[in-house]
């Protein structure tokens, strides 16, 4: 398995994940995991942080602390100490990481700006899917998305549009949902997008983690950036 590493120091590691991987085993199957990464190339992190439970079975969660969606791409964080751990849990939890992802949402949108506020919850009817809005069951959790239109495209008799999306927030399948919820899903998504017009030649989730900001353990400013994946390079 090869990661890409776009930043490391003695506290933190930066990787460019790549579509299609896991972060971390879901207790069912044997793919390889970002956390297979972890332990083979940085041991020392195996108990580094909170592992999870599913049905009995004790998962490892070595040194995350956020996670991307398996068919996002894009730059995370992982903690190579458990202080760093604590002190990058701490700042999500506060909201003081800047994270900026690029979206191709069906449609045209009509603001060029605006703020998403719905509280995200469960579909009733999927258990897979989250919901934004009315219908959603169980605990809502507030949450906000900000976006910026970047470009308007046409493709034939197709429409999409290229977001700047900022998440304030950290909710599972925040953006997709709140995109669908607009009646703009992503393009590519499956779980939200299935019955959407796509563009020809990409066959992938077009959402990517393209940075994050944040202040390091020194109290210093410190902003890592991925590279756009080709698709969206030749948007």
């Amino acid at each position: 398995m090869k990661i890409k590493i776009l930043y490391e120091d003695k506290d933190i590691l930066a990787i460019d994940k790549s579509i299609g991987l896991a972060v971390h085993p879901d207790g069912r199957t044997k793919e390889k995991t970002l956390v297979d990464f972890i332990l083979k190339n940085y041991p020392k992190l195996k108990n580094v942080g909170e592992p999870m439970e599913i049905d009995g079975e004790k998962i490892l969660r070595s040194g995350i602390v956020h996670r991307l969606d398996r068919d996002t791409s894009g730059v995370m964080l992982i903690a190579k100490n458990k202080k760093s751990f604590e002190y990058l849990k701490e700042i999500f939890q506060n909201r003081e990481v800047r994270k900026v992802y690029y979206a191709l949402v069906n449609g045209t949108l009509k603001y060029e700006r605006g703020t998403i506020t719905k509280p995200i919850g469960r579909s009733p009817k999927d258990f897979r899917r989250y919901l934004a809005g009315r219908g959603a069951k169980g605990e809502l959790r507030d949450s906000i998305t900000e976006y910026t239109v970047l470009k308007n495209i046409t493709n034939k008799k197709n429409k999409f549009t290229l977001l700047e999306v900022r998440p304030k927030t950290g909710r599972t399948h925040q953006i997709r949902v709140h995109m669908k919820y607009l009646n703009h899903p992503v393009v590519g998504d499956a779980l939200y997008n299935e019955d959407g017009i796509g563009i020809k030649g990409i066959d992938r989730m077009m959402l990517h983690a393209k940075s994050i900001k944040f202040k390091n353990l020194k109290g210093e400013i410190q902003k890592i950036e991925s590279p756009l994946p080709k698709e969206f390079e030749n948007l």
